[in-house]
């Protein structure tokens, strides 16, 4: 099955270009899997970077506004999109100059692999 979701992966990230890596973590940013190219930053895929996220969402969640499902970051050469889709969090980097849109619509197309991955995490 990993196999098969990293090959599912790099298509779905071949239809955004500037789309360099997808990874999907839970909520302490321990890599689950993760798909990139030769353009991704290595420090993006790290827990240490990949596990702010969490701590980023709970804060902006207790800012009155209701729970937090999305952060979307940009840098001087990247960007980066990260979904709450729990138990669960995506992540994906791309070039500054990428279409966040699109990358935001790639939520929709992971949602069934999301909830078989939810499963088997459970089970862990």
């Amino acid at each position: 099955m990993t196999e098969e979701l990293k090959s599912y992966l790099f298509k779905l990230m071949a239809t955004v270009e500037g789309l360099f890596a997808i990874a999907i973590t839970d909520r302490d940013g321990v890599v689950i899997i993760k798909v990139a190219n030769q353009m991704a930053p290595d420090s993006a895929l790290r827990p240490p970077f990949l596990s702010v996220f969490g701590v980023k969402t709970e804060q902006a969640s207790k800012m009155g506004m209701g729970p937090n499902k999305r952060i979307i970051n940009f840098y001087d050469k990247y960007q980066t999109v990260q979904i709450n889709n729990h138990p669960l969090l995506l992540h994906f980097i791309a070039d500054k100059n990428a279409n966040t849109g699109l990358i935001l619509e790639l939520e929709n197309e992971l949602d069934d692999v999301l909830k078989d991955v939810s499963k088997v995490v459970g089970m862990m």
